[in-house]
């Protein structure tokens, strides 16, 4: 059970909040609970959405974002995220079940794609302090420099998920997935 009170309805949420979770039911469909939580504080729901929608025009794909949410996930035992972006990753990304728990290792079957899921795990597990050779691999694999900031900012956001969902113990409304 949430540490916290979720407010249960955009129309519980605080007046600041609701018309940012208004536009995240537009996209989605939903309102998942992690949203609604944060929704608690309107400015950390403002900043938590305008991070999250300026990455998702970033130079990395969809599935590449969706592996590297899970082995952070993984590796910050995440049980909310972990659940949240496995069904993402199925349903959106269209990864398969190999591939999603390769991800949560820190690999993948495609070779470019373990490169960056490699070096977002390295990050996170080593809080950022990561080799020249670690830079390197990742580059060799073909990634800019703009996408190295990009897969370094999504461990970012995604290990800031992970707290918030830690922290408070965010009631899971997807199918569950534990780490392991």
């Amino acid at each position: 059970m949430s540490r916290i009170t979720i407010p249960k309805s955009i129309a519980e949420a605080p007046e600041q909040s609701q018309a940012m979770l208004e536009a995240v039911n537009q996209q989605l469909g939903v309102v998942p609970n992690l949203f609604r939580l944060v929704s608690k504080s309107p400015v950390a729901l403002e900043g938590y959405l305008a991070m999250s929608g300026a990455l998702s025009k970033g130079n990395l794909s969809a599935a590449t974002r969706e592996r590297i949410a899970l082995v952070v996930a993984e590796i910050n035992g995440c049980s909310y995220c972990l659940s949240a972006h496995t069904y993402l990753a199925k349903n959106l990304a269209k990864l398969s079940d190999a591939e999603i728990l390769l991800n949560r290792k820190g690999g993948s079957q495609d070779t470019i794609a373990d490169a960056a899921v490699n070096f977002a795990a390295k990050v996170a597990r080593n809080r950022g302090q990561v080799s020249a050779d670690d830079l390197e691999a990742v580059r060799s694999a073909g990634y800019s420099e703009d996408q190295l900031i990009e897969i370094v900012q999504h461990v970012a956001l995604n290990t800031w998920t992970n707290y918030i969902n830690e922290v408070m113990k965010t009631d899971i409304d997807f199918p569950v997935v534990n780490p392991n």
